[in-house]
């Protein structure tokens, strides 16, 4: 079992691993051959994130639920592996190659037929979805610089108890020092303080994998 967050000691982080819902098998042979891609392996959230997007996703009963940032499909799998009957899962990417690792392991999981992968512009996906049915439960892990216009895209269609997750909103810590001014840091900052300056929303920040703000209407 691999440690999860950055954030928490790692006999505690191993821990709370060891004792969360554990990877399926074909979860695991998804997380190996990601790991196969090299640097790039980075991109995947872990199993103790995917335990609990699981977990949420099996208390909400979403009928529709939304991804933005899909890469080998990981979190998609955590999150259509807890769909009721009928209700579809939505994946925006806009590569052909991660998300062919994705599809072959949502086959052989047996989730396949709900969800419903896009590949294209997400902000273009998320526009053109209709008024209804409304968003239940949404996962932005995308490009960074355009959080602020996902989060938009899909406040606005969010139902009036949906919750939307967003990942890496700790950065590694460097959100927290002031040291750090790369571009996707700032982006990142710009959005943590434009989430927590929001009226309309509720927030919370977890120490999860790389930070995960949960986000409902107020």
């Amino acid at each position: 079992m691999s440690r999860d967050s950055a954030f928490v000691e790692e006999r505690a982080a191993l821990y709370a691993a060891a004792h969360s819902l554990q990877p399926t098998a074909v979860q695991r042979e998804l997380i190996a051959e990601t790991a196969k891609l090299g640097r790039i392996a980075g991109m995947q959230i872990g199993p103790l994130q995917g335990a609990f997007m699981t977990v949420l996703t099996t208390a909400l009963q979403p009928r529709l639920a939304v991804e933005v940032g899909t890469f080998t499909g990981y979190s998609a799998l955590c999150v259509a592996s807890a769909l009721e009957p009928g209700a579809r899962l939505i994946c925006c990417d806009v590569s052909e190659e991660w998300t062919s690792i994705a599809r072959r392991h949502w086959e052989r999981a047996g989730v396949a037929d709900r969800i419903d992968l896009r590949i294209g512009p997400a902000l273009d996906t998320l526009r053109a979805l209709p008024s209804e049915p409304r968003i239940d439960l949404a996962f932005i892990d995308a490009d960074k610089s355009s959080y602020p216009d996902y989060y938009e895209a899909i406040f606005s269609r969010l139902s009036p108890v949906g919750v939307i997750l967003v990942d890496n909103v700790l950065r590694g810590g460097t959100v927290a020092d002031p040291q750090h001014d790369d571009e996707a840091t700032e982006a990142m900052r710009a959005f943590n303080d434009y989430v927590a300056a929001d009226s309309r929303a509720s927030s919370v920040m977890l120490p999860i994998g790389d930070g995960l703000t949960m986000i409902s209407r107020r």
